[in-house]
């Protein structure tokens, strides 16, 4: 009973990109409940996209990170791009969220997804979304997002990126990945 009420709890882990409380491969601090099998999930997931961004999505005029420079993407929303090399395709100003959503394709519920961004979400304002607001997504980050109900857990305002880079665990270059914010990137050494 308890290893399946672990299973349960890794596979609801399981998203893009969880918050860093969730990241540890061993053990997610809040619940004491091992979630190792997140990070074994996203080696199979392509984190590419068309690279196509929402039409109201601003270009950051100034971005700490020019378009074609390279960075390190450091503290990365998954193993896989810690320490990575990133090329920038793309810098926006706008707020990125942190939200929980059960996928429209019927799977377990994601909690703590990193990131999505204020445009990406359905019928929104102008005005930042508090912590707790129900909305609904307009993002294809995953299979089942676009759509799905989903839980405003955190929001920043910020520069988000779109990059380019080659996964620290091997595998294919992801191109146009969505989304890291500023604060997940440092100059290359």
């Amino acid at each position: 009973m308890i290893g399946s009420v672990s299973l349960v709890t890794a596979f609801a882990l399981a998203a893009c990109g969880t918050g860093e409380e969730d990241s540890m491969p061993d053990q997610d601090m809040d619940s004491g409940e091992d979630n190792s099998m997140d990070e074994d999930m996203h080696e199979d997931m392509d984190h590419s996209s068309s690279g196509e961004v929402p039409d109201d999505l601003e270009e950051e005029e100034n971005p700490s990170f020019e378009e074609g420079s390279q960075a390190t993407v450091e503290g990365g929303h998954m193993e896989e791009m810690e320490g990575a090399e990133a090329t920038i395709v793309g810098a926006y100003n706008t707020t990125a969220y942190i939200v929980s959503y059960t996928p429209t394709n019927g799977g377990e519920r994601v909690e703590n997804h990193e990131w999505v961004v204020h445009e990406e979400i359905e019928d929104v304002g102008e005005e930042t979304l508090e912590p707790g607001t129900e909305v609904t997504l307009d993002a294809d980050h995953m299979d089942g997002m676009e759509g799905a109900t989903a839980e405003i857990d955190e929001a920043e305002e910020t520069t988000v990126y779109m990059i380019d880079y080659t996964p620290t665990t091997g595998g294919e270059e992801v191109e146009n990945h969505k989304w890291v914010t500023e604060d997940e990137l440092s100059n290359i050494e």
